[in-house]
């Protein structure tokens, strides 16, 4: 099975940014779709957004939408999330994910990465 790695979190300001990356090696180069979720302490896994390798459509959460955006490099297998205006509530471990289907539902998402920490203070 392939391989995803998330890079970029990290401590930020509310009203900061930050810039994640989710390297695919491997059978991912095989998936879809890509997405982010996140996951706060005492939390559910939550989506964030996801976008096709191929095809320029997006999806937001919408507490996210306006704020964050996601990318694909389907070249390089690189899936970007840039987060602006970040907010206390977005402090989160942010996962990428690789999927078959575009969705929104982890559960459809069979190939996860280990997950990176956004901390965002007031």
């Amino acid at each position: 099975q392939g391989q995803l790695v998330e890079s970029g979190g990290g401590l930020v300001q509310a009203g900061g940014s930050l810039r994640l990356s989710c390297a695919a090696s491997g059978r991912t180069f095989s998936s879809y779709a890509m997405g982010w979720f996140r996951q706060a302490p005492g939390k559910e896994r939550e989506f964030v957004a996801r976008i096709p390798w191929s095809v320029p459509i997006t999806s937001y959460a919408d507490s996210v939408k306006g704020r964050f955006t996601i990318s694909a490099d389907n070249a390089k297998k690189l899936v970007h999330l840039q987060m602006n205006h970040l907010k206390p509530e977005d402090t989160a471990v942010y996962f990428c994910a690789a999927s078959s289907v575009f969705s929104e539902y982890a559960q459809d998402y069979d190939n996860w990465g280990q997950g990176t920490q956004v901390t965002v203070s007031a």
